[in-house]
């Protein structure tokens, strides 16, 4: 299969060919088309086409290469002496400052005018200061809140740099003065972050739009002070034994997302390709890129009216519900990490905002990450087993995921996941949030041989950041509480291999079936916001015939000739007692009930046929055709042999052993 993409004017668009709006309304051509046999995907998407004719006719992609910056500052040893010292002088004079005022009994952590000095000082030394300074500002279980209200300035109200050069970037840029592109261009910028300052404007066309141009002289800066952290990062890890993971590889991680950062034609293009992937889940809104405004230094994208998700007040006084807006947002971060792998890596309170209709817009799409399918499903199965208190598969996990080496013994580090995870033994998982879990397990990283792959690195940055909006939106949201949902409808409906293993495990225990498990997973899967009964129907007959699923369909056959004796034993003890009280005859040897085991069985069986009738796309009226369906299914047919054929012989089996018994 070929895909390729074709201009507007190559074609005429006709009425009935297979041409779809998108979300925003705006046309995408897809047909198939037969070039020299061979079929072919045509793709016309006029936005992502006006992306990629930009990045040809642009200056080539300046991507980061720590070789090629090494070799630029060793010759250049004075430069990197004096941004050193720079750093170090401002830093350790307030490190000193800190110090004397709690000799003095000043409380620090309450002294704003120390918080303002830390913003001041974080401005000064520059992009990748500031981004420290933007992490912190999300963590109020961290930061005391004098810090954090000072910290929070540096998300959108840093310094700007002049409007002249504002003009002459977006002159350089655009082909021309911002006058003759712009019918409105406000005064001064509305806000000004680490990498640019935006500006509220409005198009020929009459369009508002927030324009954003890059600041002057950003890439000598971030790039010295990269240079900097990696030579220390790598000094560190080489001298530094407990120190196992690779700090080299995440500072080199770093660096590839804050260069992408500073092309905002890549960030244009994270913007549609996350607009693609996310722009359908409800609630969630992508702004829309100007291609025809934008290049490298400036980027033109339509202008959003809300307000950052921790101004809960303005939030409420709308009418509009912030908690509410952190699910959609974990929500979304979950499809983000576990289902397409592309997230959104600085999802900060400038950067999430409130619209006045009441839905999530993401901003700002320079740090974007992806993390490949092996660590998407590495992640589930942690979950999973950490869930079923499976120590022993979460140390394999961590192998699979890179934090520890194939050959590492893991039988001392079973039984330390169990210590970490021994708060939640008599608890839901679900009550832990993010940062009590990766605290413990940073601890057990230097005690054991872990390390910390460079991927890894940037998903807790992603994590770790929503659940500071969200603590401090709501002290008692639980990140994890409002994850789990989601994964139970993953491993209802993924086919995947990896989840239907992780699907049996968490299922069976010795060989024994766990209809409480199974009774959870459905109750929290049905809170998912695109779990669809009939989806799951049809995949879990799917896989209970195919040979994948030969193991559980064994166990389910087993399970369900246990229910149905259980429910003939009660059946029939009924009937014989109800006869004999009738007749007067003294009950003699009557026919046992039930066990515990099976009567619990049955009413397991009986709640989840409740949760299933309270499942959305559960409706008897199109239900009676999809048995009708099933029932004529050779597979379905085969099982329900299986199991009637097994029920029968118990039942022969009981008659033989009580008539002996006579």
């Amino acid at each position: 299969m070929i895909v390729k993409t074709l201009p507007p004017s190559s074609r005429p668009i006709q009425e009935n060919s297979s041409n779809g709006t998108n979300s925003r309304g705006e046309l995408d051509v897809i047909d198939i088309v037969p070039e020299d046999g061979t079929p072919s995907l045509v793709v016309r998407s006029p936005r992502l086409l006006a992306a990629q004719q930009l990045r040809t006719t642009a200056q080539p992609e300046m991507l980061y290469d720590p070789v090629v910056i090494a070799a630029h500052y060793q010759n250049r040893p004075l430069q990197v002496v004096r941004r050193i010292f720079a750093v170090l002088g401002p830093a350790l004079s307030f490190a000193f400052g800190l110090w004397s005022d709690s000799k003095r009994g000043i409380i620090v952590k309450n002294d704003r005018r120390r918080a303002a000095q830390l913003r001041v000082l974080l401005t000064k030394l520059g992009p990748a200061y500031i981004k420290i300074g933007q992490a912190l500002s999300t963590r109020p279980d961290l930061v005391p809140p004098v810090y954090l209200e000072e910290l929070t300035k540096l998300q959108d109200q840093l310094p700007p740099f002049p409007n002249e050069l504002a003009y002459q970037f977006i002159k350089e840029e655009l082909g021309a003065p911002p006058e003759e592109v712009y019918a409105e261009l406000s005064p001064q910028p509305i806000a000004a972050a680490s990498l640019g300052q935006v500006y509220k404007g409005k198009l020929k066309t009459g369009e508002e739009v927030a324009v954003k141009v890059q600041r002057p002289d950003l890439r000598e800066g971030i790039t010295i002070d990269l240079y900097i952290l990696r030579n220390l990062a790598a000094w560190v890890q080489k001298r530094v034994k407990r120190v196992r993971s690779d700090l080299v590889g995440i500072l080199d991680e770093l660096g590839d997302r804050i260069f992408e950062e500073m092309d905002y034609i890549h960030e244009g293009e994270n913007a549609e390709r996350f607009f693609e992937l996310y722009g359908h889940i409800k609630d969630v809104y992508v702004p829309k890129i100007y291609w025809e405004y934008t290049n490298r230094r400036v980027l033109t994208m339509e202008w959003i009216n809300g307000t950052k998700l921790t101004q809960t007040e303005e939030i409420s006084a709308q009418g509009i519900d912030a908690r509410y807006l952190i699910e959609v947002g974990v929500q979304c971060s979950l499809r983000q990490l576990l289902e397409h792998g592309f997230f959104h890596a600085d999802p900060h309170p400038g950067n999430l905002l409130a619209t006045t209709d009441g839905k999530l817009a993401y901003l700002d799409f320079g740090m974007m990450s992806e993390i490949k399918p092996p660590q998407r499903y590495g992640l589930i199965e942690a979950i999973v087993h950490v869930v079923n208190r499976d120590f022993e598969g979460l140390a394999k996990d961590y192998v699979k995921l890179d934090f520890l080496s194939p050959e590492t013994d893991l039988t001392p580090i079973i039984p330390a996941f169990a210590r970490v995870f021994a708060d939640a033994q008599g608890a839901s998982v679900a009550e832990l949030n993010i940062k009590s879990i990766t605290d413990e397990l940073s601890a057990l990283m230097y005690e054991y041989p872990f390390r910390v792959p460079p991927y890894y690195a940037l998903i807790i940055r992603s994590l770790v950041t929503l659940e500071g909006i969200a603590i401090y939106i709501d002290p008692t949201f639980k990140v994890l509480s409002e994850a789990y949902p989601y994964v139970s409808k993953r491993l209802l409906t993924d086919p995947a291999p990896q989840l239907r293993a992780s699907l049996q495990d968490l299922l069976f225990k010795d060989g024994r079936f766990r209809w409480n498990r199974l009774e959870n997973l459905l109750k929290n899967a049905r809170n998912s916001q695109d779990y669809d009964f009939n989806l799951v129907l049809n995949q879990g007959i799917e896989f209970l015939a195919s040979e994948r699923g030969a193991f559980i369909r064994d166990k389910l056959v087993d399970e369900s000739v246990n229910g149905l004796d259980a429910l003939g034993k009660n059946v029939l003890h009924n009937f014989t007692y109800l006869l004999r009280e009738r007749v007067g005859l003294t009950a003699v040897n009557e026919t046992p009930a039930a066990t515990v085991e099976q009567q619990q069985t049955l009413e397991h069986i009986k709640r989840i046929l409740g949760i299933l009738r309270e499942t959305r796309g559960f409706d008897p009226i199109e239900l009676a055709p999809k048995i009708a369906q099933l029932l004529v299914n050779s597979d379905v047919q085969r099982l329900g042999q299986q199991i009637a054929n097994r029920f029968t012989q118990k039942a022969v089996a009981r008659l033989i052993r009580q008539l002996l018994a006579s």
